[in-house]
């Protein structure tokens, strides 16, 4: 079953270490099957009061390949650089159409 990570990205604590984060995460992702399905995406709420501030969409293969991306130790070395900045991730896993 196909799994994509959302994320948002809030309030940007560091703006540089963010960058850096921005610019390595990539890699880290294609070691375990993953990719970029739209960075930095414009977005329009059309119901409810979400209010989202900077949307990602991320691609893997299974829930179990994002997972050990996530835990993975290439990610935690940069998970570090976004400390500072506020960050919500949700796995969603099902059957691609």
């Amino acid at each position: 079953m196909t799994a994509l990570l959302i994320g948002n990205v809030g309030a940007v604590g560091d703006p540089e270490a963010m960058a850096e984060y921005r610019e390595r995460v990539g890699s880290t992702l294609a070691l375990y099957g993953g990719w970029f399905v739209i960075r930095n995406g414009n977005f329009d709420v059309l119901e409810g009061a979400w209010q989202p501030d900077h949307l990602s969409v991320m691609g893997f293969p299974s829930a179990e390949q994002a997972r050990r991306w996530y835990h993975s130790p290439e990610y935690r070395e940069i998970v570090p650089l976004r400390a500072q900045t506020h960050m919500d991730l949700i796995l969603l896993e099902g059957q691609a159409v």
